[in-house]
């Protein structure tokens, strides 16, 4: 009777982190694009407000609970996180970009191609070369970002993405493969703690990002718009707020995930999240779904499955150790770093498919 008990306690514990998770990264995508669809030319500004929001949370959560702890700001910390701050603001910019320009539903395919990029950086920095089935996984998920982005006559212009959309998709991959590597040589200038990086990360990016506001020229934007009667300042302000408390969240959901979940049963939930996802935009925002796209976004989701199974197996055996120091490395022993949340311009880390590496 005990054991039955504790199972069914651990399955519900998952299921309400899995849960929990799905509805935080659904809430940041599609609060998001609501934002940038009624305030398209402030994506700085709204990401910066995010980055700010996410600071302050985490000090109101360090003053309500000792498992928070900020870090002490020291320049010589400063410095050693800079490769991972800058690449970090950079990636979200672009993402930024890339979802203000393109259908909510067509999101997962304008950044398909960060598994593959993942794989590719990794391996370059690791200067190893990725077993056949890792880079099998890799070709499923470049041909369905190449289906998925093929031009289609049968596409309305406004449904067409542009291809400085693709680019900035392309880009934000980039910038997120990049990350995914510098994360885990940057946890040992944070006491390898994934708070402290998770800190530094959105306190840093809202330092480089600042200067960037008035000279992209959004503060004089701002002012046109305040004056505009037909533009509503509560659904930017709203959104800012909505995003910058979900965008902790989803970093608390990371953690949580990292303690009670396996790769296999996050990544899977990540597929039915983008199912979910892809169903909303045809609901919500009225995207256009054809055959391509649909093939696409299944063909993106079995070769990140599979990468994540192949992945598992290869990896099986004991548990490394945890880190000595890592207050948030809880439960199963796999690597803090490793798990991070979701990459629709989530505030503290970036996607799944930097879960494991190659």
């Amino acid at each position: 009777m005990a054991p039955a008990r504790l199972c069914d306690a651990y399955t519900l514990k998952v299921a309400g982190v899995v849960s929990f998770y799905m509805t935080a990264a659904l809430v940041m995508v599609f609060v998001n694009k609501a934002v940038l669809n009624h305030s398209p030319d402030l994506p700085l500004l709204f990401l910066f407000l995010q980055l700010v929001i996410a600071v302050i949370l985490l000090h109101a959560s360090a003053a309500v609970t000792s498992r928070v702890e900020i870090p002490k700001l020291e320049l010589e910390s400063a410095k050693k996180l800079f490769p991972v701050v800058s690449v970090n603001i950079i990636g979200l910019v672009f993402n930024t970009l890339c979802l203000r320009g393109v259908e909510a539903s067509f999101f997962q395919i304008a950044r398909g191609l960060v598994l593959p990029l993942t794989i590719l950086v990794s391996s370059f920095n690791t200067r190893s070369t990725p077993t056949f089935r890792v880079i099998t996984a890799a070709g499923i998920v470049t041909i369905g970002f190449l289906l998925g982005v093929t031009p289609s006559s049968s596409l309305p212009i406004t449904a067409t993405p542009s291809t400085l959309s693709l680019f900035y998709g392309f880009l934000s991959s980039l910038f997120i493969a990049f990350h995914a590597v510098l994360i885990k040589s940057s946890l040992p200038h944070c006491n390898n703690s994934t708070i402290h990086l998770a800190y530094w990360t959105n306190l840093g990016s809202a330092v480089l990002l600042l200067p960037f506001i008035p000279l992209h020229g959004e503060l004089s934007v701002l002012e046109d718009l305040i004056h505009t009667s037909s533009w509503d300042g509560n659904v930017f302000l709203w959104g800012s707020l909505i995003t910058g408390v979900f965008g902790f969240l989803l970093c608390l959901a990371g953690l949580l995930s990292i303690k009670v979940t396996s790769p296999i049963t996050h990544m899977f939930s990540s597929a039915a999240r983008t199912v979910i996802q892809t169903m909303l935009g045809v609901w919500l925002f009225r995207d256009i779904l054809t055959v391509n796209r649909a093939v696409s976004i299944f063909l993106i989701l079995l070769g990140t499955m599979y990468y994540t199974w192949v992945k598992s197996v290869e990896s099986s055996g004991p548990p490394p150790s945890r880190r000595q120091n890592d207050v948030e490395a809880l439960g199963n022993g796999r690597e803090p770093a490793s798990k991070t949340s979701d990459n629709e311009m989530t505030v503290m880390f970036d996607t799944p498919e930097k879960e494991d590496k190659p």
